[in-house]
């Protein structure tokens, strides 16, 4: 039994390294490659591993640990600020995939039931496989990376309560038995599932707590599977979903200081089981079927593509988005979903839908997600390129001149604090920023900031640069720094610039443009950093004070040695190379600075 159990775990282990690496490389993502390997080894192939139903059936706990890390990161912070996306754009999606999928799956056949089952689940896309595509295209910061994301989390919410209905809608049972139990099993389920909110708001972070406090990393792994295992179990007794229960789990987790921790322990497990239930999946897929029907599975592939782009097309047209944004994420999410494979293997368990017509559906969703890295890549490369470049940009807007003090270009994240300073202390100042999104975003939280080009010398004189006595450079952008920078020196020379400087190369490029009231964004972190390692290592926060003092004084200097040499690359390191040397004959000779016992320039006492 032992001998057999580690050659099934050799026999999958092989399969994932040797398929999953190739996929990934391919960009077809991992799971399709571990698709691939579960079909390879199972029994409509190679035959390795026969009993697929009942991997599949053991492979479902990874499907657990996926929800509960989904709940993880489901904090409500986040789910207030993309609200209206998740939720507006989301549901708007859903319904009308699911309502279009679940029509043909009627008109073809099926029972009203079993079709709105097919029409959800084949309406969910690939969470990993987007976000990959996304990611290596650096997309996912862009307007349809951010919807398509609203969109995915969205589904993977709304397939929690479905994959919680399954096996109360299974067959009617509950129904047939009579008012007194179907009264009976809503009471266990309900208390099942207040007692676990309830028991979790008040237990687990004392729990955590506990496991903490031992300082090992054994005992608190085992305390976070118990509470993933314990929650699924306990709704599963209760007649509902594992999966929701580890879902619920891992919401109430989501603000705790053990966060970050939990994630990291878990992190192994829910890979290793996810990639095993993909495989089962796989091993279950008929691949015969696409020889015995080949166009009955390529029509029903063609058809999901089809119908589910052209919905998502209309979905994100109906939501505002443009012809390029909606043609981009019906390429994107045509492809069904891993989720697709957890609902309709639980239907085909509680016996909604035949098993023939799931391994057809298992199949066909299997060859949605193989194209779909294909069909994105071309859209990227032959047909996007022939859209608008963008959504029509709004004229910039014409500042008012309310006499301010401070004229702040760019507001972001850098800035803002300085902004929230001002407006406590009533000085007046005006903020222009040329990301017009970010000025929306702004604008919601009740700041007044102007859409505009600070470059543009007639919209500087329009919010009042002829008077102000301060701009602030505030923008990542370097070259727009420097615009902005050289283009005001000339125009408003009595203006005071501050500039923010990226680096140690845009410091320069500002000094040599004038600009001498500069920031190094890095360098007050970087430096407060330094003082407390010296004092965590020993050294009295005096002397801590006056080492970071001499280091940034020290380094000034350089900065401005540096500047006579810029462009010089090899009179640039030679320098680097020299105030090494000299900064550390400043700490051998200084008296006031003493290392930590141990340490090379200890003094001796």
């Amino acid at each position: 039994m032992a001998v057999d159990l580690l050659l099934n775990a050799a026999i999958f282990l092989a399969a994932a390294v040797l398929m999953v690496p190739l996929f990934k490389a391919l960009g077809l993502g991992e799971v399709l490659g571990y698709l691939v390997a579960g079909v390879i080894i199972g029994p409509s192939m190679l035959g390795l591993v026969p009993d697929a139903e009942g991997v599949l059936q053991f492979s479902q706990v990874g499907i657990v640990f996926l929800l509960f890390v989904i709940g993880l990161e489901l904090k409500p912070a986040r789910l207030r600020v993309m609200r209206r996306a998740v939720f507006g754009f989301g549901s708007l999606q859903v319904t009308l995939t699911t309502a279009t999928l679940a029509l043909v799956a009627w008109w073809l056949g099926l029972s009203p039931l079993a079709a709105l089952v097919v029409g959800f689940s084949l309406g969910l896309c690939s969470t990993p496989l987007v976000l990959q595509l996304l990611g290596e295209r650096k997309e996912l910061a862009s307007r349809q990376g951010r919807h398509g994301f609203a969109l995915l989390l969205f589904q993977d919410l709304a397939a929690i309560p479905v994959l919680a209905a399954i096996p109360i809608l299974a067959a009617g049972s509950l129904l047939a038995a009579g008012p007194g139990v179907l009264v009976r099993e809503a009471t266990l389920a309900l208390g099942a599932f207040l007692g676990l909110i309830l028991g979790g708001r008040y237990l687990l972070r004392p729990l955590f707590h506990l496991a903490a406090r031992t300082k090992s990393r054994q005992v608190f792994t085992a305390t976070t599977l118990l509470v993933v295992i314990g929650a699924a179990l306990l709704m599963e007794l209760a007649g509902l979903s594992m999966a929701l229960g580890a879902f619920i789990a891992g919401v109430l987790l989501a603000d705790s200081e053990y966060r970050h921790s939990i994630e990291a322990d878990i992190e192994p497990f829910r890979g290793l089981l996810l990639g095993l239930f993909f495989m089962a999946v796989g091993m279950m897929a008929q691949i015969g079927l696409l020889a015995e029907m080949p166009l009955t599975v390529l029509g029903l592939t063609l058809g999901l593509l089809l119908l589910k782009g052209a919905s998502l097309v209309l979905a994100s047209r109906l939501y505002g988005g443009t012809w390029k944004e909606a043609t981009g994420l019906g390429v994107l999410l045509s492809q069904g979903g891993e989720f697709a494979f957890v609902l309709l293997t639980a239907a085909a368990t509680a016996a909604l839908l035949d098993r023939e017509l799931t391994e057809l559906l298992v199949l066909v969703i299997s060859l949605s997600m193989a194209t779909t890295p294909l069909l994105y890549g071309g859209y990227a490369r032959w047909l996007r390129p022939h859209f608008a470049t963008s959504r029509k940009r709004p004229g910039y807007d014409t500042p008012e001149d309310d006499a301010p003090q401070v004229i702040i270009a760019g507001f972001g994240r850098f800035w803002q604090i300085l902004g929230r300073v001002l407006q406590g202390l009533q000085i007046p100042y005006t903020v222009l920023d040329i990301n017009a999104e970010q000025v929306d975003f702004v604008r919601r939280y009740g700041n007044k900031v102007y859409y505009g080009d600070a470059a543009r010398l007639d919209l500087m004189a329009a919010a009042g640069a002829d008077k102000a006595r301060v701009l602030v450079l505030a923008m990542d952008d370097i070259e727009a720094s420097m615009r902005i920078a050289e283009r005001v020196r000339r125009r408003f020379p009595r203006l005071r610039i501050f500039a923010r400087a990226r680096n140690r190369y845009h410091a320069h490029l500002l000094m040599r443009a004038g600009i001498h009231d500069l920031v190094r964004e890095m360098l007050p972190a970087s430096l407060e950093l330094t003082r407390e390692v010296l004092v965590a290592l020993g050294l009295p926060p005096a002397q801590a004070d006056h080492g970071v003092a001499t280091f940034r004084e020290h380094d000034e200097q350089t900065l401005l040695r540096q500047l006579e040499v810029f462009g010089n690359e090899s009179q640039y390191i030679q320098t680097v190379q020299e105030a090494a040397r000299e900064l550390e004959s400043l700490f051998e000779a200084d008296e006031e600075i003493a290392t930590p016992a141990g340490g090379p320039h200890a003094k001796k006492r």
